[in-house]
C-alpha cells in the first residue's frame, strides 16, 4: 500500500518532533520532511509534493493563513491546520476552512507513554485529508506552477502586515522624540522607540509624551502589540525587541547584557526589526553620542527597510547618525523637522 507522505510545517522544533512521532505510529503514514517556516516548506514542495501538509498559524516570517492562501491559489495540496489558535469554532479556524484547509486541529501535547485520543484524532484527520479533493482558489486559479519561494518573500513582508517605525536616540533625544512624535498623525504606523534613559525615567517620559502628542505613547510592557497611532518606549534598563506572530507585530522586553554599553540598546531593537519586519519597516536614527544603532540600522537597510538619519545641524550630538552614515546604513539624511512628513509620504 502506498504510504501517505506528510510535510510538517511549524516553527517549534519540539512540535515538529512531536507530530512526526504521533503520525509515524500509523504505518500508513510517512513523514516526507519538516520545515520551520513556509519558505523552507516551499523549497521542499518544489523537490517533492507531499500528499498532506500540516501547518501552524503562528510563524515568524510568514503566518500560516498567508501560506495556505498561496498554496490553494497556486498548487492545491490538502492542508490540515494544527495550531493553538484554531480550536473549532474560532474565527481563525473558520477563516482557514474558508480559504481551503481540509480541517483544523488543536495542537497536541505529547504523552510519551501512550497516544491519546486527541493524538489519534490527528492521525485520522491526516488520513482523511489525503483522500480530499482540493481545488484552486483565488485570483491565481489559472496558474500551474508550484509555490514560488520568491513570490512568498515578496508577499510576506510587503502585503501581509502594516509598516512599523523603529527609532533610536540618545543625548538630546528626549526633545527630538517629542518633536517627531508630535508631528505624527493619529493613524500613523506603529512606532517603537529606544531612548537611552535610566530605569524609572522612561515611564515618566512616555507619560509626558502621551499628554502632549496626538498619538498614544506608553512605556512598553512585554507582549504589547505594535499598533497604528501608538508609540512604545523601551523601559529603562531593559532591552526591547520586535517580534512577529502571524500578521501581528509585538514587543518582547527582556534582560541581558548591555550592548554598546547600553540597555536598552538601539542595535538590539533595530536588529530584531530587520529580522521580523524586513522591508515592512522604517528605521530612524536620531541625535546621540556613540555608535549604538549604526550596525542595526545597516541590518535593517540590508533587509529592505527604508532608513533615515537626523542631520548634523539639527542634532544635539551627531555621533550616532554620523556612525550610521559612515557605514552606508542610511538612505536619507534629513533635518529633524522634516522626518515625520517625509516618512509619511513614503509608499
Amino acid at each position: 500500500m502506498k504510504k501517505i507522505k506528510v510535510l510538517i510545517v511549524d516553527d517549534s522544533a519540539v512540535v515538529r518532533q512531536s507530530l512526526a512521532y504521533i503520525l509515524e505510529t500509523d504505518k500508513s503514514i510517512e513523514i516526507l520532511g519538516t520545515a520551520s517556516d513556509p519558505f523552507i516548506a516551499a523549497q521542499k514542495i518544489a523537490n517533492e509534493v507531499p500528499d498532506v501538509i500540516t501547518l501552524d498559524i503562528e510563524m515568524p516570517r510568514m503566518d500560516g493563513i498567508t501560506f495556505l492562501r498561496k498554496i490553494m491559489s497556486q498548487h492545491p495540496i490538502p492542508v490540515v491546520i494544527i495550531s493553538s489558535l484554531t480550536a473549532k469554532g474560532t474565527e481563525t479556524a473558520i477563516h482557514a476552512l474558508e480559504i481551503g484547509a481540509v480541517d483544523v486541529v488543536k495542537k497536541p501535547t505529547l504523552n510519551k507513554d501512550s497516544i491519546s485520543d486527541a493524538e489519534h484524532n490527528i492521525i485520522e484527520v491526516v488520513k482523511a485529508a489525503a483522500k480530499a479533493v482540493v481545488k484552486r482558489r483565488g485570483s491565481a486559479a489559472g496558474l500551474r506552477q508550484p509555490v514560488s519561494v520568491k513570490a512568498l518573500q515578496n508577499l510576506s513582508m510587503l502585503r501581509t502586515t502594516e509598516k512599523i517605525i523603529a527609532v533610536g536616540a540618545s543625548t538630546g533625544g528626549t526633545e527630538a522624540l517629542l518633536e517627531f512624535l508630535n508631528d505624527m498623525p493619529i493613524d500613523c504606523p506603529g512606532v517603537v522607540v529606544v531612548q537611552h534613559m535610566p530605569e524609572l525615567f522612561t515611564k515618566s517620559f512616555a507619560d509626558r509624551l502621551n499628554r502632549i502628542c496626538k498619538i498614544s505613547v506608553k512605556e512598553a510592557v512585554n507582549g504589547d502589540s505594535i499598533l497604528r497611532g501608538q508609540a512604545l518606549i523601551a523601559p529603562g534598563n531593559r532591552h526591547m525587541e520586535v517580534k512577529r506572530s502571524g500578521a501581528r507585530y509585538y514587543v518582547e522586553i527582556k534582560d541581558g547584557s548591555p550592548v554598546n554599553r547600553h540597555r536598552p540598546s538601539v542595535d538590539v531593537l533595530f536588529s530584531s526589526t530587520a529580522k521580523y519586519a524586513g522591508r515592512n519597516a522604517i528605521g530612524i536614527i536620531m541625535t546621540g553620542m556613540g555608535a549604538d544603532g549604526a550596525k542595526g540600522l545597516l541590518e535593517m537597510k540590508e533587509a529592505g527597510a527604508y532608513t533615515i538619519a537626523q542631520d548634523e545641524k539639527s542634532c544635539i550630538v551627531f555621533g550616532m547618525p554620523k556612525e550610521a552614515i559612515k557605514i552606508n546604513a542610511v538612505d536619507k539624511i534629513l533635518p529633524l523637522s522634516q522626518i515625520a512628513s517625509h516618512l509619511l509620504s513614503q509608499k
